[in-house]
């Protein structure tokens, strides 16, 4: 189960140190608008259900504080293989091409133990953030 912060669930960026501040800091200045997690991996093995549209997340710090309060705007889920160009590209980390993207979350996943094929769904979660403290 995710943590929760004011009754809200949370949202942790990436892993922590340094990946997870340089991402909460891109979702801070806008450049980051969407996050992918996996269906099997983030949910079900965490015994929780799949963002929604207007749902309000915590966003941590890497430190477990409160960074932002962000809106969830869209949520989709998607075979591996078809996530989408716009969508990598509101990730907001800079990849060159959907190739690169797959490259990319391909490697992060199988560093945390889950190996992802084309078919393994990846929930494409859109956001942006309504609070700052």
């Amino acid at each position: 189960m995710w943590p929760r912060f004011d009754g809200l669930r949370t949202l942790e960026l990436g892993t922590p140190g340094e990946l997870r501040t340089r991402l909460t800091n891109l979702a801070l200045i806008g450049r980051k608008t969407a996050t992918a997690g996996l269906l099997a991996l983030d949910y079900e093995a965490e015994g929780e259900e799949v963002e929604h549209v207007g749902e309000r997340l915590i966003l941590l710090t890497d430190a477990g504080d409160r960074a932002a309060e962000l809106e969830i705007t869209r949520v989709d889920l998607v075979p591996f293989a078809n996530v989408p160009w716009d969508f990598a590209h509101a990730e907001g980390e800079g990849y060159t091409s959907i190739e690169n993207w797959r490259e990319v979350h391909r490697d992060y996943w199988s560093s945390q133990g889950f190996d992802v094929d084309n078919t393994t769904i990846v929930v494409c979660v859109r956001f942006h953030v309504v609070d700052t403290p």
